[in-house]
């Protein structure tokens, strides 16, 4: 964790002291045992002058948790805006107790006039109240930090593009120099017809283990030609020289028909041992898409899906999203478990068979309109089903249900028919996400 975070804790003595100290403590405990040695004072700040000689000593941070551990004016906060361009956290403290004497910290109305002042000036904040043994504060705080984390993995995030969307699939590109401007991220281009000849000089013995890396995530591997098996490997091993060459994070790759007609084999088996050893890989050369797996990876800490919406299935309320064959092994039902197959279309393989697993996920989707960048975020349910089609499918309840409506409303929206589903519920941290990046948010 690269964050510069600062605690601001401030109280005035006219207030209850003993109970001012005892939150603070235990605030310096919270804080440092999620983050480690964080900038902070070594007491309480009770007047400007403690204030502007503890600023003294700080860089720019990328956070301050500023706590009104007492009531404290909203000259304070202004002080540190005056100094610091960077979000806010102003955290207020519960009374001690309410029992009709008295008032032993008002720490709730500091924390308005400090909300007060930030919204004056157009400054940006999040709001926590509670107290520091409360894990509902610790869950906010780091909710604030991981997207704010992101902002800079975005920053200092590579995109290896192989190959050009195939026809019909623009939606799937950007416009690098908006990219940069507004994520940071650049991309790196080689045509799929470089990985292709880099695959094809290999020796025999440098993509042996690729093989056997393929051989122990999968069942069915038997029944694929051996010469499907050398060909994987070899793919296997360009992508990733590609990838330690350009210090690439996430991969965008063509697929069709280009490594079936020019090299005989596809792509999909590649692109799934790459989600699972933490490098996003998208198909059909969407880099939009492929930003989304990156970004639900690095919050959930596992691989997401990429799939297309393909059918409603009434039955169950859901959504099925389908892909011809790159999910993520571990993303698989144990009562099926990752097999090898053949491309539905195409006839040709290694590609991945198999439903993927139940539970609580998020769909999100980096998407473009006429203004730049959005993004699609919705609470659902990945639900027990099998593999619904060939390839790889994981069949999706929105959360309060009514899918077919809910699909309806995605068209007319005006999506693209590209989809990130991501294990766990990273709702708040996209919320905020979006907050720091000034992407406009779409919540179903």
């Amino acid at each position: 964790m690269n964050l510069n975070i600062v605690f601001f804790p401030l109280a005035r003595l006219t207030f209850s002291m003993p109970d001012a100290e005892e939150n603070f403590k235990k605030s310096c405990t919270l804080l440092e045992g999620l983050y480690g040695n964080i900038n902070r004072p070594e007491g309480l700040i009770t007047s400007p002058e403690m204030l502007s000689k503890f600023a003294d000593t700080i860089e720019q941070p990328d956070l301050i948790i500023y706590q009104s551990t007492t009531f404290i004016g909203g000259d304070f906060v202004t002080e540190l805006t005056r100094r610091f361009d960077c979000p806010v956290i102003i955290w207020a403290l519960r009374e001690p107790s309410i029992d009709g004497g008295r008032l032993k910290l008002n720490s709730l109305t500091g924390a308005f006039s400090a909300g007060n002042s930030l919204y004056t000036q157009g400054r940006g904040f999040r709001f926590v109240f509670g107290n520091p043994d409360e894990p509902e504060v610790s869950k906010k705080i780091q909710q604030t930090t991981k997207a704010l984390e992101m902002v800079k993995k975005l920053k200092n995030l590579v995109i290896g593009q192989i190959g050009s969307q195939p026809a019909g699939f623009g939606f799937g590109a950007v416009d690098e120099a908006q990219l940069a401007g507004k994520l940071g991220t650049r991309i790196i281009h080689i045509e799929a017809s470089g990985i292709m000849k880099r695959a094809a000089a290999y020796a025999p013995d440098e993509f042996t283990t690729s093989i056997t890396e393929l051989k122990s995530h999968s069942k069915g591997w038997e029944k694929i030609p051996d010469e499907n098996l050398q060909k994987h490997g070899r793919l296997r091993k360009a992508y990733q020289d590609f990838i330690n060459e350009n210090n690439v994070g996430a991969i965008a790759s063509r697929c069709w028909p280009d490594f079936f007609t020019d090299f005989g084999a596809p792509v999909c088996s590649v692109l799934s041992l790459l989600n699972d050893s933490g490098v996003a890989a998208s198909c059909e050369t969407d880099v939009a898409g492929v930003i989304g797996m990156f970004i639900g990876s690095e919050l959930t800490g596992g691989p997401t899906y990429f799939g297309d919406p393909v059918a409603i299935d009434e039955s169950c309320d859901g959504i099925v999203f389908w892909h011809c064959g790159a999910g993520a092994t571990t993303l698989s039902r144990k009562q099926e478990g990752p097999k090898l197959g053949v491309h539905p279309n195409r006839k040709i393989g290694p590609t991945m068979e198999f439903g993927l697993k139940a539970g609580e996920v998020t769909l999100l989707r980096l998407g473009k309109d006429q203004h730049g960048f959005r993004l699609f975020v919705m609470k659902a349910e990945a639900l027990d089903e099998p593999q619904k089609f060939f390839g790889t499918s994981v069949t999706v309840r929105p959360q309060g249900g009514k899918s077919a409506e809910k699909v309806g409303k995605f068209i007319t929206d005006g999506w693209e028919p590209h989809f990130v589903v991501a294990y766990g519920d990273i709702v708040e941290e996209l919320r905020q996400l979006c907050g720091f990046l000034k992407i406009d948010l779409w919540e179903y």
